[in-house]
Parts: structure tokens; sequence; C-alpha cells
């Protein structure tokens, strides 16, 4: 599916994000009335006779996947460089209490020489990860990244591969979890620590954003392998993945 050529070119991307404030009360009376408006349109589908549903608990529950309800708690980034006919994969995380400094430093990064001309690749990035990205660089007022410029383009113009997308093959009512591709291609699991359920109560409760950067560079590194898989080509052994 990818040459070599290609995938040295790509940068493999995943975000952690968590709810905007700790606790509903501390959202402001405008934000108040938003949630109350965009929950109620979950509400229908997630409502269960057992567990009564409020604004709150839905806050605490899924605030977290809206850019508008949410904040961005990590970037992880990788890539996967050949030496010979051995790969390696190289990871690199942005994370921070302040998502401004988190932002800033992802944009340094993207505008570098060395990237120009990459392609961002993510699990169910289309979705979330790439539009949640461009969300959040707006909200804190710093002007998007050229790569993530993608306004006037036709689909097909834009840098963004996506490998749940890839997985399809057009069959547009399929969802496949990259935990399952992992299973299916024999790639170690990337929850190994924890799962993305727990990402909120580790930041907020712990501020451990270096436990929740590691988290996420295992996803990183499973949507490469998964990328590597898709191309038939050899998966890469766990002591050749670096931390830069």
């Amino acid at each position: 599916m990818f040459t070599k050529e290609t995938l040295s070119k790509m940068l493999f991307l995943d975000i952690e994000t968590v709810r905007s404030h700790k606790s509903y009360d501390e959202l402001s009376e405008g934000m108040h009335k938003m949630w109350e408006h965009k929950a109620e349109s979950i509400k229908i589908k997630d409502e269960d006779p057992a567990n009564p549903w409020t604004p709150e608990m839905k806050f605490l529950e899924r605030a977290a996947i809206y850019a508008e309800f949410g904040r961005i708690v990590c970037i992880s980034v990788g890539y996967i460089h050949w030496e010979g006919e051995e790969a390696q994969i190289k990871v690199k995380s942005f994370f921070d209490i302040d998502e401004v400094k988190i932002l800033q430093g992802f944009k340094q990064m993207l505008e570098s020489p060395r990237i120009q001309g990459w392609q961002l690749c993510a699990h169910n990035g289309k979705e979330f990860d790439f539009p949640y990205l461009c969300r959040r660089f707006l909200i804190n007022k710093i002007v998007l990244p050229r790569l993530l410029q993608i306004q006037g383009k036709k689909p097909w113009e834009t840098p963004f591969v996506d490998s749940m997308e890839l997985w399809k093959f057009g069959d547009y009512k399929s969802y496949t979890k990259l935990e399952l591709l992992c299973a299916t291609f024999g790639i170690p699991s990337p929850k190994s620590d924890m799962d993305g359920s727990m990402v909120g109560e580790v930041f907020w409760n712990e501020a451990d954003v270096e436990r929740i950067a590691r988290y996420c560079e295992q996803d990183v590194v499973a949507t490469a392998q998964v990328l590597l898989a898709y191309s038939c080509m050899d998966l890469v052994a766990t002591d050749r993945v670096f931390r830069l």
C-alpha cells in the first residue's frame, strides 16, 4: 500500500484530550447553557433508566471529545526511519498543564524545514485528531500550521492519512479500533498502562501528564506499525523504538 519512501515522510500522531474544567460548576454561565444544549443531543442514545442522566454527569464523561468543551493535554508524534533494511520508530511528545505551550511546541515542529512535504497520519484522524487540533489552535488564537490549513483543498489534496479509513476499503459502516487492528496483525497492544477513559482523571486528580504522554506514545507507535502491516513490511522490534 505504501513504499518506504512514502512512509519515511509520514508523521504519525495521536492526541489526548480532557474536559475543559475539572468540575461542571467551574463552567461559565454561558458555557453551562451551551453544554446543556449539547448534552441533550447525546441524551437519547446514552440514556439508561438505571443510571439517571444529568448534564453534569455527561460533562464529566463526554466533554473531552468536543473541542469546544475540552482541551488537549498531550500531542505525541513519531516517524519511521530506516538504517539500511532495518527500521526504527522515533517518538516525541508535547505535554504540559498549559495547552498553549503544547500547541506552540507542536506548531514549531510542523513548520520546521524537515517536515515540509510530509503527510500526517492518525487512527480515526480525519474524524477526531485533525479537526480537534485545528479547533483548539483557533480557540487559543494561534494561527494554524501550514500542514493543517486545508481550506479550499479537495479531499485528495489534503496531507492527511487515516489508518482507520484505509482499513474500511470503502465500507462506510465499518469502525475498527486500533486495538483490534493490533491484535489482528500481531502488534503489541497500545493499552498496557491505561485506556482513554482514565486520561481525564489522571490529569485532573494526579496532574501526571508524563504518564499520559507515555500512553499516547504507545498509540503513535501502534499506528506506525499498522501502516507497516498494511504495506506488507516487517514490524519494528520493541528495542528499535526510541524516544526523542
